[in-house]
């Protein structure tokens, strides 16, 4: 039977903030399930290992017999969460919030149990207040306390724009908490302030203020930047096996641990005890990065898929490329530069990138390695293009 300081340990893993640990262990003592809010805004179709580290923090909430309250932000999305960006998003249309909350919750549930989770949507009581509630919800904060907020005080700094719905996002983030009764927010570092803005409100409007656990933000591939579609540097938890194995297999082996830690199943232990194995393993290298795969791609697809992905992944090593691959279509009129085709195939993330592993010898069509940066691709070829161990077969079809 899991103690109460079992349960507070298991739920400060990977953490970055609980605010407050007090508060939180004197309602874990009060035996009462909490009601736990995580909320997505449906801003792009698929979900990422990025947006696991929380929606795993959510499963142990789930598993120590919790409330799970998963908000979808279809009202919220057409504003866009200005947190961490050094301009105005542009807004979504419904048609779209619409279409990728769809696929939000078919992929939640394969993290969360769908059994025991409330998926909610903020436009159920957002498209409900009047002109007047929004005022009055505006008049609860200043204009010189949004500014506290730092990519809001930066860009007023740098004289960058900010647009005034921009103000609105963390009070109507806030405010969902209200609604929802909430008694804990989780969220990436870069939400702290909209998450204390519920803490805010839900005191403005005489509820319980709830507790806000941050969770770190997982670098993307390139061990740099947030784990971002947009910069490519992502692993979809939709996506093939195949293109997942070879993704994990390219994280370098001082950022696996860090996957490790906010994304296996493994308990501590079982991670220090795999870190000694890897340690002094010569045989294989790469250990840590294809136990991760294994984990993920069997919780996301299965353990024969994973064995399936593995298998073509050792034969691409050897140089035998399977003849079996999709085929993606790309539209060319009459030709394509290598490095644009290799970016559309996503197989790298920038030129530069591109015209680096072109150099380094990384590059070969059909097994062939490349050095011609400046290749043409000629539209109506279809070839099996490959980045080191990544590899997409391609069709240039005709745009006209």
């Amino acid at each position: 039977m899991t103690t109460i300081e079992q349960a507070f340990n298991e739920i400060k893993r990977g953490t970055v903030d609980i605010l407050l640990e007090d508060e939180l262990m004197q309602r874990l003592r009060d035996g009462t399930p909490l009601r736990v809010k995580l909320g997505f805004d449906p801003t792009a179709p698929d979900i990422h290992l990025g947006h696991t580290v929380l929606l795993n923090k959510l499963r142990q909430f789930q598993k120590l017999g919790h409330k799970i309250l998963f908000l979808i932000g279809d009202f919220t999305a057409m504003i866009g969460d200005p947190s961490g960006k050094n301009a105005t998003r542009p807004p979504l249309s419904r048609e779209q919030v619409l279409a990728n909350a769809a696929t939000y919750q078919e992929q939640v549930f394969k993290i969360l149990n769908r059994d025991q989770t409330e998926v909610l949507f903020n436009s159920t009581w957002m498209e409900k207040q009047s002109a007047e509630d929004l005022i009055r919800l505006a008049s609860t904060r200043t204009v010189a306390r949004m500014l506290e907020r730092q990519d809001f005080k930066e860009r007023f700094e740098k004289d960058t724009p900010i647009a005034i719905h921009e103000f609105l996002y963390p009070l109507l983030q806030g405010y969902d908490s209200v609604a929802m009764q909430a008694d804990v927010e989780l969220g990436g570092t870069d939400q702290k302030f909209n998450l204390l803005m519920g803490r805010t409100l839900q005191k403005h409007f005489n509820q319980r203020p709830q507790i806000v656990i941050t969770m770190p933000l997982l670098e993307g591939l390139d061990g740099v930047n947030k784990m971002s579609k947009s910069l490519n540097n992502y692993i979809g938890i939709n996506e093939s096996p195949s293109e997942m194995l070879t993704k994990i297999m390219s994280i370098n082996d001082q950022l696996i641990w860090r996957y490790y830690e906010l994304l296996s199943a493994k308990s501590i232990e079982e991670i220090e005890k795999l870190k000694k194995e890897v340690h002094k393993s010569l045989t294989f290298p790469r250990l840590a990065q294809a136990r991760f795969a294994e984990e993920m791609i069997t919780q996301f697809h299965s353990k024969q898929a994973f064995e399936q992905a593995f298998h073509s992944y050792e034969n691409v090593a050897r140089g035998n490329l399977p003849e079996d691959l999709p085929i993606l279509e790309i539209p060319v009129t009459n030709s394509i530069g290598l490095v644009d085709l290799l970016r559309s195939a996503e197989l790298i993330s920038t030129n530069s990138e591109g015209f680096r592993k072109i150099a380094e010898g990384a590059v070969k069509i059909e097994g062939v390695r490349v050095t011609d940066k400046k290749l043409q691709i000629q539209t109506g070829e279809t070839h099996i293009y490959q980045v080191g161990k990544r590899f997409r077969k391609v069709s240039t079809g005709n745009s006209r």
